[in-house]
């Protein structure tokens, strides 16, 4: 089984939350080590002149040991719990605000027709877009548990002051962090830190208590004991300065490589290095600090530039310098920008806020990147124009390698559709009515006029979820002319206001998809995914991480036999065809099928198995593409039907699958 790129990052993303439970473990040693010595010094007096060693082992020094190690733990748990919310949970922290759908400021605009290029070329569904309205400073992130529940915010200032390359070039950062399984890190990485602090922000509240109530009271017996809790509260505050030591110390080192990775996957993603070299200039001449937000420094890993200052910035930095990720991008890039400046800015305002760097290490990565990727795209294409229908057929497990990742093919696609679709029908997608009678629209639109109404009229009424025919009167038409192969990147356009339903709303909808799916008394592929798309992103447990619970294939079986034995039957066209390429797909799992394929498998059937499959480990989804892959083009060209029903697959494993 193949093991590309895509998921090995995904498993190293996991592996690397292994790392940060060490580091965080290490941290939560040395704070309890230096809090029970403030306890010895300070009970040393009232019982026997033990040694320190042997107080540890005392009650006194159990007990507190015991009480840091619960304080940090829930002061990580509260947090954990708090950030189950996913991504957005996280922008309404730093107090951003969600960009509506269908905006009319030219600057969000902007940054949504970049992001929806960047969603349709990669393969995965359009993130929820916000603004921290009061930051001047220019920064973004992206956060959330998987990719297609992502939310990516961004400063004022960044989509003020950045032309459009360089906000592109800002947004292929933010979606290399998505593909590569880094945001499912950092949001726990914020939980972690904020145990590792909370020894330090109760000594604040000591300390303030302590003196502040000494000052104001009047002088009495209590002053000594209120100046006794100032004086704690001082020791721990400097504890907790440990703790912010070692929580900067653990962002910087999960942070750095993967920051130089995701520079030079913005290069291959937009085939501009001058892009993102535009932005980190912009960011070196003035910052990219958060002001506005208690918690830029807890954010800092996550952002694409620093956002809060801090000492020993060369040791505890988050992200490299900035003129070394310029260089790093691409050799000269950094004298270039300053040369182009020259004859417009004083020299003064030249210089970046960070020194030159003595090496530029990077250089050769960022060039194996953006060479390959600076091919002219091609012209209009389909989604469905790949390797298997241009050349002769290519193995199935070649499937693989395309997730997660954007060429200029699918770049150019997503490009050329976003063109095609008028005004009127794109500024739909963006409302909440729109977006809910184009899932109606995609399940009608092919249908005589005769038999579209009778499916409609089952819907009941209902003042938005109920049919809207002068919507769909100006959703179908385009439906019709751009065809199947839309279908689907269409949809992905619709999602962020088809999330801003509530639960209510929600279910409704599920339930009317549902009624038209079955009004013709038959299940089509294209319904199949439909339906079961809608329910993984819409229900309530969405943006929430799902965890992995299978580390072999033996445990999912009968749940691989299900989805292979579908794909077999949709790439053939005969029984024998079909139990053919079943025994060919599985015999890479298992020496024999169980079962044969199933003759039908209903909706509750698949979207079961593909919950299993999705807790599988990242390094074993491979194998599941691969084998739905062998099914689909052994015939050498891949049907659009097929593509629907792989993209249906690989958006349940969280596996982005760009257009082919």
């Amino acid at each position: 089984m193949a093991t590309p790129g895509f998921f090995q990052r995904q498993a190293n993303a996991r592996r690397n939350t292994s790392l940060l439970v060490f580091l965080f473990l290490t941290a939560v040693v040395l704070i309890t080590l230096a809090v029970c010595l403030v306890g010895y010094l300070v009970t040393r007096s009232e019982s026997s002149p033990l040694p320190f060693h042997h107080w540890l082992l005392s009650s006194h020094g159990i007990a507190t040991a015991a009480a840091v190690v619960a304080l940090i733990g829930i002061g990580s748990l509260v947090r954990w719990a708090d950030l189950a919310g996913g991504g957005s949970r996280v922008a309404k922290m730093v107090g951003a605000r969600l960009i509506d759908p269908d905006t009319r400021d030219p600057d969000e605009r902007k940054l949504r027709n970049i992001v929806e290029e960047m969603a349709i070329a990669s393969g995965v569904s359009v993130p929820e877009l916000y603004v921290m309205d009061g930051e001047t400073s220019i920064n973004a992130f992206v956060a959330g548990y998987s990719p297609g529940e992502a939310v990516m915010v961004v400063t004022k200032g960044a989509l003020s002051r950045l032309d459009r390359d360089e906000l592109q070039g800002v947004v292929g950062h933010e979606f290399s962090h998505i593909l590569n399984g880094d945001m499912r890190l950092n949001v726990r990485l914020i939980a972690i830190l904020a145990g590792i602090l909370m020894i330090g922000q109760i000594g604040q509240f000591l300390l303030r208590a302590g003196f502040y109530s000494s000052a104001t009271r009047s002088r009495n017996s209590d002053n000594r004991a209120q100046f006794a809790m100032g004086v704690l509260g001082l020791v721990l505050m400097i504890i907790g300065y440990v703790g912010v030591f070692f929580g900067r110390l653990i962002q910087a080192a999960v942070s750095r490589q993967r920051e130089m990775l995701a520079d030079a996957s913005s290069v291959q993603f937009t085939r501009n290095p001058e892009g993102i070299g535009g932005a980190l200039f912009k960011i070196g001449m003035t910052s990219g600090y958060l002001d506005t937000t208690s918690h830029a420094s807890d954010m800092n890993h996550m952002c694409f530039g620093e956002s809060a200052r801090m000492k020993f910035s060369s040791l505890l930095a988050s992200h490299p310098p900035v003129n070394e990720r310029i260089n790093a991008i691409q050799p000269g890039l950094l004298a270039r920008l300053r040369s182009r400046l020259r004859d417009t800015e004083p020299s003064a305002r030249l210089q970046t806020n960070t020194p030159q760097p003595e090496a530029v290490r990077f250089a050769d990565l960022a060039n194996q990147v953006a060479g390959p990727a600076r091919g002219t795209p091609g012209a209009r294409l389909s989604p469905l124009r790949s390797s298997f229908n241009e050349t002769a057929p290519q193995p199935a497990t070649q499937l693989s390698t395309r997730v997660g990742t954007v060429t200029p093919q699918s770049e150019a696609f997503a490009a050329d559709l976003l063109q095609q679709l008028p005004a009127t029908f794109r500024n739909l997608l963006y409302t909440r009515a729109g977006a809910i009678q184009l899932c109606y629209g995609l399940l009608t639109y092919h249908l005589p006029v005769n038999e579209r109404e009778r499916c409609l009229a089952l819907l009941p009424e209902h003042a938005l979820m109920g049919e809207q025919q002068d919507i769909l009167a100006k959703l179908h038409p385009t439906l019709e002319t751009l065809g199947e192969a839309a279908r689907f990147p269409i949809l992905e356009l619709a999602m962020p206001a088809l999330r801003k339903l509530d639960a209510d709303e929600r279910r409704l909808l599920l339930s009317n998809v549902q009624k038209l799916v079955a009004a013709d008394n038959r299940l089509s592929l294209f319904e199949l995914a439909l339906n079961t798309f809608l329910n993984r992103h819409l229900s309530p447990t969405a943006e929430q991480a799902v965890p992995v619970r299978h580390r072999n294939y033996r445990s999912v079986r009968a749940d691989i036999e299900c989805v292979v034995g579908l794909f077999a039957r949709a790439g053939s066209h005969s029984e024998q065809e079909a139990a053919k390429l079943y025994q060919e797909a599985i015999a890479g799992f298992f020496s024999e099928p169980n079962q044969p394929p199933a003759s039908t498998v209903s909706i509750k059937e698949l979207q079961a198995a593909l919950a299993s499959l999705s807790r599988l480990s990242p390094l074993l989804k491979p194998g599941i593409i691969d084998a739905c892959g062998h099914c689909i083009a052994h015939d050498g060209k891949v049907e659009v039907r097929e593509y629907e029903l792989m993209r249906l697959v690989a958006d349940q494993l969280d596996c982005p699958m760009p257009p082919l």
